[in-house]
C-alpha cells in the first residue's frame, strides 16, 4: 500500500522541495496551502512522477478549513501516514514596533496552524495506532535571536510541542520529530513582516533579508527537505540541519558575542 503524506505550506520552498522528495519516495502527496494555482503546479510535477497528488486551498489558521483538509486528504486516500508542519510567516524589528495584529498573524499561523493540524489528524493516528508528525521550528526555537521575538516565541513555542508530543505519542505509536533549520535560501518576502521606527528602517530590514535568503553559503529548502526525509525514514526525535549545529555551538560558547552579532545585524542600530 502507497503511503499518503500531507504537507502545509507547500506551495514553494521548504514545502514544495519536501513535496517532490516524497514523491520519488513513492508517496502520495497532499498539498496544502493558501495559493491554489501554486499547489496545481507542484502537483502537476508530481503526477509526471507517476504519483498521485491532490491540492488542496487552506488556511491553517482557521480550525474549520483544516478539519475540512483532514477529511478530504482521507476520503481522497483512505489511511494518512505522515504530517508535515511546515506553513509559517517570518517577522524582523524591534518588539515594542509589532503591533498586536502582528502578533497574532504570526502565532496564530506558526502555532495555532501546528496546533489545529496535530488535533485534527490525531483522532485517526490513534485509531490506527501508528502515524508521523514532523514539525519544522527553527534555530530560533533552540537559541534566542532579537529581534525577531513574535517568531522566536512561535519557534520556541513549536519545540516545547513537539518534544512534549514526543514523549506522550511514542508509547500510542505515533512518531514525532522536530526539524532545525538555520537561515535558508528560500522565499520568505511574501508573508514576512518588517517592522522599525520608520518606513525607511523597516524597508532596509526587508531588503537586508532579501539579499541575505540570496546568500550561495545558506542551505537550499532541498537540504530541509533530506532532513525531513531523515526524520521520517530513520525515525529521528529531532534533525538539526546543515549549519544549525555549528551556530548552536559558538552561541553556546560564546552567547555574549552571538547576541550581540544578532543585534548589530538585525537591529541594523535602528539607524541613528
Amino acid at each position: 500500500m502507497t503511503n499518503t503524506v500531507i504537507i502545509t505550506g507547500a506551495s514553494q520552498g521548504i514545502g514544495k522541495a519536501t513535496a517532490l522528495l516524497f514523491a520519488r519516495h513513492n508517496y502520495n502527496i497532499v498539498l496544502a496551502a493558501r495559493q491554489l494555482d501554486r499547489l496545481e503546479a507542484t502537483a502537476a510535477e508530481i503526477r509526471e512522477m507517476g504519483q498521485e497528488a491532490l491540492s488542496i486551498s487552506v488556511d491553517v489558521r482557521d480550525p474549520l478549513q483544516v478539519n475540512h483538509l483532514m477529511q478530504k486528504a482521507i476520503d481522497r486516500f483512505d489511511y494518512i501516514d505522515v504530517l508535515i508542519n511546515n506553513a509559517g510567516i517570518f517577522g524582523l524589528g524591534p518588539v515594542e514596533d509589532f503591533s498586536l495584529d502582528d502578533w497574532h498573524q504570526i502565532i496564530d499561523t506558526n502555532l495555532w496552524g501546528y496546533i489545529h493540524t496535530i488535533h485534527a489528524i490525531l483522532p485517526h493516528f490513534l485509531e490506527r495506532g501508528k502515524g508521523t508528525i514532523v514539525n519544522v521550528s527553527s534555530i530560533g526555537g533552540i537559541e534566542a535571536i532579537p529581534y525577531q521575538i513574535p517568531y522566536t516565541t512561535s519557534k520556541y513555542a513549536i519545540t516545547g510541542l513537539t518534544k512534549s508530543l514526543h514523549a506522550e505519542l511514542s508509547p500510542k505509536g505515533i512518531h514525532v520529530s522536530g526539524i532545525y533549520p538555520s537561515f535558508i535560501r528560500t522565499q520568505l518576502m511574501e508573508r514576512a513582516i518588517f517592522r522599525g521606527q520608520d518606513e525607511e528602517t523597516a524597508d532596509a530590514r526587508s531588503e537586508l533579508v532579501s539579499k541575505a535568503v540570496q546568500t550561495p553559503v545558506l542551505e537550499k529548502p532541498e537540504d530541509v527537505a533530506k532532513s525531513i526525509w531523515s526524520a521520517v525514514s530513520d525515525r529521528r526525535s529531532e534533525v538539526l540541519v546543515g549549519t544549525t549545529k555549528l551556530w548552536q555551538t559558538i552561541y553556546n560558547i560564546s552567547p555574549g558575542l552571538m547576541k550581540s552579532l544578532f543585534r548589530h545585524t538585525f537591529g541594523m542600530e535602528e539607524r541613528k
